[in-house]
């Protein structure tokens, strides 16, 4: 990827929570020239070697070739979670901007795509032990978000079909957090209905424990670097991507100090669904029946053929996450702003 004058990286969506970690880390590395963040709004965040443009990939009139003439890599990282009660809406943005994406680069002969897959991509699996990247990517079908991170993988099977010679690698995290998300997915996942005692473990009478709900973090920091090391090495294809231990009633009951209580699945989701129905919760039922379906994930590749190893634990990214929320921290960009809990 590198030149003599060092390479020329493009990030869309570059001010959201992985975004805005990919971007510091390449703005600081001496083997990358120049970073063009496009994102829809453009922040007053402005790391070095950064150039922002304002680009809405859901767009027909992106533009997005022109805005890759020249780099030696793009990453892919543009998404909206939001509106959930509108699927059409995200289909647009996430699946026809990706595949624009996608277009763009073989359109500019763009030699690298890294793309933000997910842990969301694929199919129902085992929580007693890890599966490789060689699982299947179904998804869940019935929750938008994995729908539509299981057919952009089908979408890569194609374009890696017809562009052989570009390089593309596919970057399945766990649940990403760091303190400066806290307030973004506070506002994504919770809205107003998160209670204050949720930043405050010790506040909270029990912690619930669901069947099923068993899921590995990581945090956002770790996670860009192994999208940097992606661009260093010369790889192809998906990398798990996550940190131990992985996350149960058990471990945050020992974490936070707070007693597990067993609550059925079927009250658990009665309660979300009700609450999403009158428009007080943004997480979907549907995405909680995914989320107590996912395999947990062996990270072997990644540790072997990247280097990649995570710096912190799932523990330690929790009690981060936890006191970014009691801050409301945030960043200066559109997504990242900073508030507290009410």
């Amino acid at each position: 990827m590198s030149s003599a004058s060092g390479s020329r990286v493009v990030v869309t969506g570059a001010t959201g929570n992985v975004g805005t970690s990919v971007v510091s880390l390449l703005s600081e590395d001496p083997e990358v020239a120049s970073v063009r963040g496009l994102a829809r709004r453009i922040p007053r965040w402005s790391p070095p070697k950064t150039e922002w443009v304002a680009v809405d990939v859901a767009s027909e009139q992106a533009g997005l070739a022109g805005q890759f003439e020249g780099a030696d890599a793009v990453i892919h990282l543009a998404w909206a979670f939001q509106p959930t009660h509108d699927p059409a809406t995200t289909w647009r943005t996430n699946v026809l901007g990706s595949i624009r994406v996608f277009d763009a680069v073989a359109a500019a002969h763009v030699p690298v795509l890294v793309h933000a897959s997910s842990v969301g991509a694929y199919s129902p699996g085992p929580k007693d032990h890890a599966v490789d990247e060689s699982w299947p990517t179904h998804g869940w079908p019935d929750a938008a978000y994995t729908r539509e991170k299981a057919y952009l993988e089908r979408a890569l099977d194609t374009f890696e079909r017809d562009h052989p010679d570009v390089r593309v690698v596919r970057m399945r995290p766990a649940f990403l957090f760091k303190a400066e998300s806290a307030s973004e997915q506070r506002r994504i996942f919770s809205g107003r209905l998160l209670p204050g005692p949720l930043a405050r473990p010790e506040l909270l009478p029990f912690l619930p424990d669901i069947p099923g709900l068993r899921v590995q973090a990581l945090h956002t920091d770790d996670g860009a670097e192994a999208y940097r090391l992606a661009l260093r090495h010369d790889v192809r294809g998906a990398f798990n991507l996550a940190a131990d231990p992985p996350l149960d009633a058990e471990v945050l009951g020992e974490l936070l100090g707070t007693r597990p209580v067993r609550l059925p699945r079927a009250a658990a989701r009665s309660a979300i669904a009700a609450a999403w129905g009158l428009h007080l919760l943004p997480a979907s039922p549907q995405l909680f029946d995914a989320v107590l379906r996912l395999p947990l994930m062996d990270c072997t590749r990644a540790h072997t053929e990247l280097g990649w190893r995570p710096e912190r634990t799932a523990t330690e990214v929790i009690q981060e996450f936890l006191q970014g929320l009691r801050r409301g921290e945030g960043l200066d960009t559109a997504p990242m702003q900073g508030r507290k809990v009410g």
